[in-house]
């Protein structure tokens, strides 16, 4: 009779191995995917602090001189870190003084800064720290960058799981390895021990696997069989541990070759990564060599450039001041004269030109893009052109019947046109001609081109045509010009969504041309200009002129002086202001901004405040053109904001509308 107990003795065996492997791959892997994710939580947010700390010391400086693209330009270094989504600065009354955004990402950027410190919200870890230099807050940092702790905890769980039902297959394949060492050595010296008893057969022998205890079994079973045997059985184990010796040195050996081509592999790698890197580097440092040369360069012109028309100036300004009045030529005075207004047009077009190209330059400079009429516009510059073009005997040629709406911005589009038509008027030969012409390219597109019968460009020239200064040799020539005009409208146009080109030839005159989207005429509709109220001066008014200037105080009392009725009161400081403004309560206040004791912004708040001075309407009459200043300081309350050099039919009309006012409130009173 046979007993057969392999299939439960298998079982058993099976079931544990799989049970101590399970239980041993769940434990490491859970202590392992814990402490990972740990560290990870902990190190990620030190990381996300220590970002914002770093972007904070970078900012610092640009949020002490107040410089917007400094600090934009240093969270563009962002852009290299891939898990940070978005960044900004906030200035120390909690607005957003610069921000950076991933490319692809959508932020919401807070209203306000919150409290210093790192916190996790939704996939995303959000990070507030203050800017603080030698004791003083200077502003907030906001840092937002991705979380992936759930991402990094699915993929060890994926690991986990691979690893657990490989770990099972291996568990697997050892039990059946286990059950061929243990269970068949017992089974085969089982069935040769009941071939001896019933078949009385010696020579039966069982094959020794092992050393251990099994072994020593199968070694007490042959020890049964003849010297012979056992000495045959010795010889053949013999063999088999050579072969195993030689399989085992065989595999060492392509290991090693294997390990070398990988070692070879990497070092190419890392060579080739290196070499990259050196590569992008000479980049750089190229490109930022290039900059600085660049930026010399323009520095140099500009400063060509503003001391010509001031070298004029000062240096008719000084003739007259050492000629005798008696003595000098009126027509020579009136000649002294037109040299320094003319100078100081040019210089103040100069001026107008460089800070719009800073704006464009730095994008702040806001364009209101929007169809309108084309006829109306070349109207307007033909009416504003034909006088120069009849000083130089030039003839003017404008389409007819122009039936068409381009989107762009008004002011901006006349701006354009009057550079090219005043360009093309100025560098004309004498009784020449400039054609206007425009071309519909297709159902969305205009081209608008200004053509001269000038002496043309040659090739290198056009290739520098739009750099900054650079007046293609016109420098010698009797046309005065900034060198910048066709920079700023070459950018105008691209900004407005249009492109700028130029053709011409040695000779034969230059054309250039402007395509610019197109709107259909039904959509846009045409409202009556409001007519502008007549003005209406009082009589017997007082006005205070607030200036620290002499010369600018001279230039305002003589302006003043041309007009009757009008008493005037100066004061040189905004301290002094304020007393005289409530000592002999003016109807009109001329405050400069920038003065000694008290600026003009802080005594204009405090006139506002006073009960006794808040209803005198004050005109600010400043240096500071940039649109940011006068946007804050007509909402800070000013009548009226004009600019340095004052425009005195800017300043009489600006005075009579804050005389009709200040007569409206007398009456109500």
């Amino acid at each position: 009779m046979r007993l057969n107990f392999g299939n439960s003795l298998r079982r058993k065996l099976l079931g544990a191995i799989l049970l101590t492997t399970l239980v041993a791959v769940v434990v490491a892997l859970g202590a392992m995917i814990a402490y990972d994710l740990r560290a990870y939580h902990k190190s990620w947010l030190e990381s996300v602090d220590a970002q914002a700390a770093l972007i904070g010391r970078t900012t610092a400086p640009a949020l002490s001189f107040d410089d917007p693209r400094v600090a934009q330009e240093n969270l563009a270094v962002l852009r290299f870190q891939p898990k940070v989504r978005a960044a900004a600065v906030y200035s120390t009354r909690g607005v957003l003084f610069a921000r950076y955004t991933a490319e692809g990402a959508r932020v919401e950027f807070p209203a306000l800064p919150g409290a210093d410190g790192v916190a996790v919200s939704g996939g995303s870890v959000i990070a507030f720290r203050r800017i603080v230099e030698h004791g003083q807050i200077l502003g907030t940092v906001y840092l937002q960058a991705d979380y992936e702790l759930i991402d990094r905890l699915l993929s060890y769980a994926g690991i986990a799981l691979a690893v657990a039902v490989i770990a099972m297959l291996v568990a697997t394949l050892m039990s059946a390895w286990m059950r061929r060492i243990v269970l068949r050595p017992i089974l085969a010296v089982g069935e040769a021990a009941r071939e001896v008893v019933e078949r009385q057969d010696y020579s039966r022998r069982v094959e020794q696997r092992s050393d251990d205890e099994l072994g020593a079994l199968v070694a007490a079973f042959n020890n049964m069989m003849t010297e012979i045997e056992r000495r045959t059985v010795a010889l053949e184990a013999s063999n088999l541990d050579k072969a195993s010796e030689v399989e085992e040195r065989r595999n060492a050996q392509q290991e090693v070759m294997r390990l070398n081509e990988e070692l070879e592999r990497r070092v190419h790698e890392r060579t080739a990564a290196l070499e990259r890197t050196n590569a992008d580097l000479a980049l750089a440092t190229d490109a930022a060599q290039s900059a600085n040369r660049a930026k010399s360069e323009f520095l140099s012109n500009m400063s060509h450039e503003l001391r010509t028309p001031l070298n004029a100036i000062i240096g008719f300004g000084q003739m007259l001041s050492m000629s005798d009045p008696t003595t000098l030529p009126p027509e020579r005075y009136k000649a002294f004269l037109d040299h320094i207004v003319k100078a100081g047009h040019h210089l103040l077009s100069l001026i107008n030109d460089i800070l719009n190209l800073a704006q464009i330059e730095a994008g702040k400079l806001t364009l209101s893009v929007e169809p309108i009429r084309l006829a109306e516009v070349l109207a307007e510059c033909q009416s504003m052109t034909e006088t120069l073009a009849e000083q130089r005997k030039i003839r003017l040629l404008f389409p007819a019947n122009v039936d068409a709406l381009v989107k762009a911005d008004r002011t901006r589009l006349k701006q354009v046109l009057l550079n090219l038509l005043s360009n093309a008027i100025k560098y004309n030969r004498e009784s020449g001609s400039v054609v206007v012409d425009c071309i519909r390219l297709g159902p969305e597109r205009m081209r608008l081109s200004v053509q001269d019968t000038g002496i043309g460009m040659k090739p290198e020239q056009l290739a520098a045509l739009f750099q900054p200064f650079n007046r293609l040799g016109q420098e010698t020539g009797t046309q005065e010009g900034t060198g910048i005009g066709l920079v700023v409208t070459k950018r105008l146009v691209e900004l407005m969504g249009g492109e700028l080109g130029v053709s011409s030839r040695p000779g034969a005159g230059s054309q250039f041309w402007i395509d610019l989207p197109t709107e259909p005429a039904s959509d846009i509709a045409t409202e009556p200009m409001p007519l502008l109220p007549a003005s209406n001066e009082a009589t017997q008014a007082t006005v205070l002129c607030v200036e620290d200037n002499p010369a600018s105080l001279e230039l305002i009392s003589a302006a003043l002086a041309a007009r009757p009725g009008v008493r005037l009161l100066t004061a040189s400081n905004g301290k002094r202001g304020i007393e005289m403004a409530r000592a002999h309560q003016p109807d009109v206040i001329l405050m400069d901004n920038n003065m000694p004791v008290l600026s003009g912004g802080e005594a204009q708040v405090m006139l506002k405040n006073d009960p006794r001075t808040a209803h005198i309407p004050v005109i600010a009459i400043t240096a500071n053109a940039m649109p940011d200043a006068i946007g804050k300081g007509l909402a800070a309350g000013y009548f009226r904001y004009l600019t340095k050099p004052v425009d005195l039919s800017a300043l009489a009309e600006a005075l009579d509308g804050a005389l009709a006012l200040s007569a409206s409130h007398k009456q109500r009173r």
